[in-house]
């Protein structure tokens, strides 16, 4: 009998290590991706409030380089002249104007695929084309936009122009070229 209780004791040891050991390496791959996003975020603050401070050296537009772009404040966004990527609102639809090419991202955070482009268009931002913006759009609160062009699934590209008119919608690509490479 005392060898069956050492048994299920034992047992029960290890069990509650391995679950130990799993839940601490999710929480540090977790703290890891906070981190990360955190890092991300001070990165644009600290860009901006030196775009910022430019402006007010200047009394003009404020402007700045970043990897060879000139990123100037238009909107409340960070603008390139060489494109940008920023979160959706409607009137930076009108930026389609004048030959500008603007397209609607529909991203859902818990998206691995929506995840996978999100990143590699941070990791590009200076490589976007000028005259491209392409918005970031919650596709899980923006249920008004998605009957508007008819999109079902996250991951969804929506090429519009100045008056919000669908061009071009697709599904899919994980990079930056395979936006641009749809673009009418």
């Amino acid at each position: 009998m005392n060898k069956v209780w050492i048994a299920v004791i034992g047992v029960l040891v290890i069990g509650l290590g391995v679950y130990g050991y799993t839940s601490n390496k999710k929480e540090m791959a977790m703290t890891e991706q906070k981190a990360m996003e955190e890092k991300a975020m001070m990165e644009k603050k600290a860009m901006e409030e030196k775009a910022m401070m430019e402006k007010e050296k200047t009394g003009g537009e404020a402007m700045m380089k970043k990897d060879g772009a000139t990123m100037e404040k238009k909107d409340g966004a960070m603008m390139s002249d060489k494109g940008s990527y920023v979160a959706y609102s409607p009137e930076k639809i009108s930026w389609a104007k004048d030959g500008g090419k603007v397209v609607l991202f529909f991203h859902a955070s818990w998206c691995p695929t929506c995840k996978a482009l999100d990143s590699d268009l941070k990791a590009h931002l200076s490589d976007i084309p000028a005259g491209v913006t392409i918005l970031d759009v919650d596709y899980d609160k923006s249920t008004e936009l998605k009957q508007k062009y008819g999109v079902t699934t996250q991951h969804t590209l929506v090429q519009v122009d100045a008056s919000g008119n669908l061009i071009a919608k697709w599904s899919g690509g994980n990079t930056l070229s395979t936006i641009v490479d749809k673009l009418k």
